[in-house]
């Protein structure tokens, strides 16, 4: 799932193909991959690594390569025609990927690094190590052919090449345990090089490898120790001939340059006065600097990064700055962004400019510091005189959209800022608005807050002193996550991140990596291993998600039933329904969200769901043995579960809205029970809450698919547009530009009211592309789909966008009184059940086709179902009274 990749360490990739025609009903009947060593030779149709030959098949993801193996650093071209209804294509335009260092042998033999600290440094209380700069220079006296450089920076690095910055990312690589793996990151640098001398150089950063916290509750956080790489430059000749250019003792390195400290809580110092002008250049005079010298390695498999680096994705200007009370002044993002600010300044040498970040402002206009808990969140810039100066942090970001700013001479203009905002280098695949301006800006809303905390883990928050990978936050929500961003390589690398933090016993985190040693024992936050597992495997087609994880999954379900299940009722929680809201406003005012309230009939509910999954993960890895074992313990806890939980007047445990959403939407409920209890959610939320949730992050995750479900979208549709507190819209209308934490984050304790959280999102945006805009995967990963809009009472149109493996799927309609058109996008390879609200199939149209191009199934419950292949469809719909 990555498009010219460069260093994987897959010996069987699987290759991908999207077919592109305007015609309808087009169906692959075939297809045919050439892969070689060479592009002369992929031209001529000499596929010399593999040539598949013509496969009668409708395949066209996932197809693994079987063909020559594929030592290191070889480089593979290919690419692909297909056989369709339409006819024989022609072969695609070629495509590549390289392998990476696949053995120990293809590495140097040494880490680099200063495992100490220096004079400058005070890692004792703050946490503050200066980065520490490394250069070497080499001679190449041929002709380039091709180079790469494969590169292990540890926390973090950027990579130098004769004065130019290696590729675009920034914040690379992505963090893991390092003792349990460790990212290479590879590049083409051919045309970094030159003939005759040139230096090679990196900076490293602290990243997640020196901890931002070294002596704070030191049980709890995991380091790992000082910065340190590993480099290996690659360089073929047009000659045949290769050379090495490896991190050994003839490098030099530094740690008294320019970046004093850089820790991801806190902030960067930047001194411009310490720079070192041409470091990373050829002739610079590195006498002064200090022999490398070789480290301990961080311990971890060496591994190829098979999921996009962060990169500087967008950036922004300020709306307004402001002058605050003695010399200081704030700038307005207009936006709760996660990246830094790029400043321009003139000043004399030596000036300190201060910047100080927040995400939101107090009554009196100063920034709002209280929820960032002791992160300092500022970076501080050490003018050199002179000429303007611009400059950005390298190794640290923060959430924020106003910035105070101190130490100018001069009132500085909003010309001279611009805001960089950072996240994982992935596609938005999904468009989403609607005729409800609320409902667009809960949307953009969800869009900003998931980009941002994206940083090659899932974060919970970009701003305060934690940021760190909780699996509870991003159960359903992953699943989300999907339907607007491309994220299958993410969360493939964090499920393996899952993985590593497994105990030998079977335990799992609450947090992993494993940053913090949280192994509390529950259903919960574990279990998002199979819901993110379940995501991919759904929205993806892949099967290998599966495969890898089902051991794991496995082993922690065995590890609860053996400790915590009693006559089949799971004992043990943690968490309860998390930040749930209070019961107003005003009652939640100056509280603190953290607190717990175990649920035992939430574990066990879970429990149950999970022997659900297992039992679809079983059959799709043909794991036949365990299907019966689960179906048998699901069985058992489900009847547990019903006598101890439900009460004869139609609700579990006392009645809260969570407790008996989950067992309804799990399938717990027995169906003579399932009105009777529908019927006490529906109450709950129409008369209890005055058409409110009162869910906390366990409920909101399936509140909205259940309503929906069971025949309530407007109910849905009623809370998800609320303005009054508990909302998303009452985030929107007290001035949210994310989504905050907690549904009273306006007014409980500070400690704990990020105000950019995804986990309050549950299964909202799976609602607005399933539901409100109909476009739902049926099977093989949207190989056949349904569209089945709900047609909503004060929404007048829903135009979406969502490109799966297979292409561009779109649902666009607008309704009025008395006529309802519908506009549809079904990728070729793929068919879709179209479900069309109408009287009777007389009453619907379709504008651009003949009817040979739709089978019209039959009528049910309001709907004229026609199945349908791929093409543009215009539908309309003649509903006159």
């Amino acid at each position: 799932m990555l498009e010219n990749p460069l260093g994987i360490d897959i010996q069987k990739p699987r290759l991908a193909w999207q077919i592109i025609s305007k015609e309808r009903n087009v169906m692959q009947t075939a297809y045919q991959v050439l892969v070689s060593s060479s592009l002369e030779k992929l031209n001529a149709n000499n596929g010399d690594f593999w040539d598949s030959g013509k496969v009668n098949s409708a395949k066209s993801i996932h197809v693994a390569y079987d063909g020559k193996v594929l030592t290191s650093r070889v480089k593979a071209y290919w690419k692909v025609k297909t056989w369709t209804t339409a006819g024989e294509s022609e072969w695609s335009a070629p495509n590549s990927w390289t392998m990476g260092l696949l053995y120990y042998k293809d590495w140097p033999k040494g880490w680099i690094g200063f495992d100490r600290a220096f004079p400058w440094d005070n890692i004792k209380t703050d946490s503050r190590l200066s980065a520490r700069y490394f250069r070497k220079e080499f001679q190449s006296t041929k002709t380039v052919k091709y180079a790469t450089a494969s590169i292990i920076g540890l926390g973090l690095y950027e990579l130098y090449i004769n004065g130019k910055k290696v590729g675009e990312d920034v914040m690379a690589p992505s963090p893991t345990d390092y003792t349990k793996n460790v990212k290479y990151n590879t590049y083409d640098v051919t045309s970094y090089l030159q003939n005759g001398k040139n230096a090679v150089g990196a900076i490293l950063g602290n990243g997640r490898f020196f901890a931002m916290r070294q002596n704070e509750k030191p049980y709890k956080i995991k380091t790992f120790g000082f910065p340190k790489m590993l480099m290996n430059l690659n360089i073929v000749y047009s000659d045949g001939s290769t050379t090495n250019i490896d991190t050994d003792g003839s490098w030099k390195g530094t740690a008294d340059g320019p970046i004093r400290t850089n820790n991801e809580y806190d902030g960067e110092e930047y001194d411009a006065t310490k720079e070192a002008a041409g470091w990373n250049k050829v002739g610079f005079d590195d006498s002064k600097w200090l022999k490398a010298e070789f480290v301990q390695e961080p311990g971890g498999t060496m591994e190829a990064q098979m999921n996009e680096n962060i990169k500087v994705m967008n950036t922004l200007k300020p709306i307004s700055i402001k002058k605050l009370p003695g010399e200081r002044y704030v700038l307005d993002m207009g936006q709760n962004m996660v990246g830094w600010l790029q400043i321009k300044v003139k000043s004399q040498k030596g000036k300190q400019i201060k910047l100080r970040f927040a995400e939101s402002l107090q009554p009196n206009g100063e920034l709002f510091t209280a929820n960032l808990r002791n992160a300092k969140c500022a970076d501080l810039y050490t003018a050199k005189g002179g000429e303007v100066e611009t400059w950005e942090p390298t190794f640290v970001y923060r959430g924020f959209r106003y910035v105070e700013l101190s130490g100018y001479a001069n009132q500085p203009s909003v010309n001279d800022f611009v805001g960089k905002m950072i996240y994982d280098n992935i596609k938005t695949v999904g468009t989403f608005e609607t005729s409800d301006a609320l409902t667009n800006q809960i949307f953009k809303n969800a869009w900003w807050g998931i980009a941002g905390n994206y940083k090659g883990i899932p974060i919970d928050c970009p701003q305060r002193n934690e940021r760190m990978p909780w699996l509870g936050d991003r159960g359903a929500v992953a699943y989300s996550e999907s339907f607007v961003f491309d994220n299958g390589r993410f969360y493939a690398k964090w499920l393996q991140d899952i993985r590593n933090s497994q105990k030998e016993d079977g335990a799992i985190p609450d947090v992993a990596p494993a940053f913090w040693r949280y192994y509390s024992d529950n259903m919960t936050w574990p279990g998002a291993m199979l819901l993110v597992t379940e995501m991919l495997y759904k929205q993806t087609g892949d099967v290998s998600a599966v495969q890898d994880n089902y051991p794991a999954m496995k082993k922690w379900l065995a590890y609860m039933q053996d400790r915590y299940m009693k006559d089949y009722i799971l004992t043990k929680d943690s968490y309860g329904d998390w930040c749930m809201p209070p019961i107003t406003i005003e009652f939640g005012r100056g509280k603190s969200a953290d607190k717990k309230y175990p649920s035992e009939l939430i574990s066990t509910a879970y429990y149950y769901h999970f022997t659900q999954l297992m039992i679809q993960f079983a059959k799709a890895i043909g794991k036949d043995e365990d299907v019966a074992t689960y179906q048998l313990l699901g069985d058992k806890i489900k009847d547990a579960f019903n006598q101890k939980y439900y009460n004869d007047k139609g609700y579990y445990a006392t009645n809260a809205l969570t407790d008996n959403v989950i067992p309804l939407y799990f399938g717990m409920v027995p169906k003579d029970k399932v009105e009777q209890v529908f019927k006490n959610i529906t109450y709950t939320v129409e008369v209890t809450n005055k058409g409110h949730l009162s869910n906390g992050l366990v409920g909101i995750q399936w509140l909205m698919r259940c309503l929906n479900d069971y025949g309530r979208p407007d109910l849905a549709y009623a809370i998800a547009t609320q303005k009054t507190y508990p909302s998303w819209g009452y985030m929107v209308e007290n001035g949210a530009t994310t989504i905050w934490e907690l549904w009273n984050g306006n007014t409980a304790d500070p400690k704990m009211n990020s105000q950019n959280h995804v986990m309050m999102l549950g299964d909202l945006l799976i609602w607005y592309y399933e539901n409100l805009a109909g476009i739902k995967s049926a099977s093989g990963a949207f190989k056949t789909i349904t569209m089945k809009p709900e047609m909503i009472n004060g929404l007048n149109s829903v135009n979406a966008s969502y490109h799966s493996v297979y292409g561009l799927i779109k649902s666009n309609y607008n309704k009025t009184a008395t006529q309802l058109k519908w506009n549809v996008t079904i990728p070729p390879n793929t068919t879709a059940m179209i479900y069309i609200p109408a009287r009777n199939k007389n009453e619907v149209s379709e504008q651009l086709a003949s009817a040979k191009d739709l089978k019209y199934i039959k009528m049910e419950n309001g709907r004229a179902i026609y199945e349908v292949g791929s093409g543009d469809y215009a539908f309309v719909v003649e509903q006159r009274k």
